[in-house]
């Protein structure tokens, strides 16, 4: 009688990661706080073009507006690592918090719902879990700078903000700031496996990060330096209504390479630690 040995093969890493993305995606369409991250990325804008400007209402003199020109919304003139004032501040970049707590919420609820569990329990890929959640959050980010630039556009017609723009640099620096949507969301994916017990610090350490204030300090002490671009926040700032070619080359390398890097620590971390 002949014997017969079964053989598991290990799926893929492609079969592997299509299955997880197919969870991870079904799940962020599916829950209610990613359509309420877009309708307020789309809001932002909008409010602060509706607003700015607005007569006072005890001295009815109207207050100089925020803005001149609606693409400001976006980004700015010239890369400005150094925020004087909060028109230099209020821009896309508003979007990568609001991503960060997006990656927190599904993170933290993977743990508290025992979802991890089950997951390494079927002997997944902790690398896998790291690359999902970044894609995904990367997908959601986008998808909120894409709704924020919808408000953005239609708070700017409505107004009568000028539309002036060089739409070549314009072009550039939406497709640089949607490229650093995957450095930021690795970054909000490894802080998130560091506190995944403690959902209220991994919010403050994402909007601590998010923020740039390291890179706000640093620059106040160096200046406007476009050494800072090797950093999140300094690619971000560098994506700038005065984009080039470059431009987009640098974030696109910088954001790929932060997330290597952001995926394989938190994969080391998760493979030398209890994760339940």
């Amino acid at each position: 009688m002949e014997k017969h040995e079964l053989r598991f093969e290990s799926p893929s890493f492609f079969k592997r990661l299509r299955g997880m993305l197919s969870v991870d995606f079904y799940r962020l369409f599916h829950t209610p706080m990613y359509y309420i991250f877009l309708a307020i990325a789309a809001m932002i804008p909008a409010l602060i073009l509706g607003t700015s400007g607005m007569p006072n209402p005890q001295t009815g003199a109207a207050a100089a507006p925020l803005y001149t020109n609606t693409w400001h919304i976006v980004a700015a003139e010239t890369p400005l690592y150094v925020v004087n004032h909060i028109g230099e501040y209020a821009n896309m970049n508003m979007v990568f918090l609001f991503g960060g707590i997006m990656v927190s919420i599904f993170i933290g609820h993977d743990y508290k719902s025992g979802y991890v569990k089950q997951l390494f329990t079927t002997h997944a890929k902790k690398q896998d879990y790291m690359i999902s959640k970044t894609l995904v959050g990367a997908f959601s980010m986008a998808c909120m700078c894409v709704t924020y630039l919808l408000g953005g556009v239609g708070a700017g017609l409505l107004t009568g903000t000028s539309m002036e723009v060089h739409a070549g640099s314009l072009v550039i620096a939406l497709l640089s700031k949607l490229v650093m949507s995957l450095g930021w969301a690795s970054l909000y994916t490894f802080l998130n496996v560091i506190f995944r017990r403690y959902f209220g610090i991994s919010i403050a350490s994402c909007f601590f990060f998010g923020t740039g204030i390291l890179i706000i300090g640093a620059a106040a002490i160096v200046g406007n330096s476009s050494l800072l671009n090797v950093f999140l926040y300094g690619a971000s700032v560098y994506a700038c209504l005065s984009s080039t070619p470059l431009t987009l080359a640098v974030c696109l390398a910088v954001s790929a390479g932060w997330a290597a890097f952001y995926t394989l620590a938190g994969t080391l971390i998760l493979n030398k630690s209890d994760v339940y």
